[in-house]
């Protein structure tokens, strides 16, 4: 791979990033945050060596979306318990059934779990934000097929319901968002979700009616 190509790729993303990177509260990064969070991609070997795949699968999760088949994700407790807990809770209770995938970017990610299906809701509490820059030693990398929690810009511990799937490695995400597991089955699901979706702007919005329905999410 060149490494000219490389660059560009992330070019690419870190500007569709910085049109507003996961946003929970409808408030995504600005210019600064995210260049600065996209630069840090840039650091050492050593540094970004930091970060791993290696997981640790403590709970199996099945999201089933309607149209396009099952996504079975790892759920590792062992490096992010408060937000594994969370989703747990959340999938158990049947709080994800029916809801949408509201944000799809392909090459980067998609992005459900919220109950207005604007990407400005979620549960009634918020949890912990478990990565490096907030405190916690959660290794997790987001590469492809990572599962992590979505946030607002304004606080690190802003996570509800929100979550996404990296479609693509996005690295660039570690630090600063919980990574807290990895699809182990159904990343063609991801897959085909990507390649279908029309956003209608650069940020990755998918109109109510064409937005893909999470039939349900299970645990076990």
């Amino acid at each position: 791979m060149l490494y000219s190509k490389t660059v560009k790729k992330t070019l690419c993303i870190g500007i569709s990033v910085c049109l507003g990177i996961l946003m929970l509260s409808g408030c995504g990064e600005n210019w600064e945050e995210v260049k600065e969070t996209t630069d840090s991609s840039s650091k050492s070997s050593a540094e970004q060596n930091e970060f791993t795949t290696e997981y640790t699968a403590t709970d199996t999760a099945t999201i089933e979306i309607k149209d396009y088949g099952t996504i079975k994700v790892a759920l590792d407790a062992k490096n992010a318990p408060i937000t594994v807990e969370n989703f747990k809770n959340l999938a158990n209770s049947g709080f994800y059934n029916g809801l949408t995938l509201h944000r799809i970017m392909a090459g980067f990610m998609m992005q459900g779990g919220d109950p207005q299906g604007t990407g400005m809701g979620g549960s009634d509490k918020t949890i912990k934000g478990e990565f490096r820059n907030n405190g916690v030693n959660n290794p997790l990398s987001h590469t492809r097929g990572a599962i992590s929690m979505a946030r607002n810009s304004q606080s690190m511990d802003s996570a509800s319901s929100q979550f996404f799937i990296c479609h693509s490695d996005s690295t660039f995400l570690d630090g600063s968002y919980a990574c807290f597991g990895y699809v182990t089955e159904g990343i063609e699901v991801v897959d085909s979700i990507c390649a279908d979706a029309k956003p209608v702007d650069d940020n990755g919005t998918i109109p109510k009616e064409n937005q893909p329905i999470i039939t349900k999410i299970t645990i076990g």
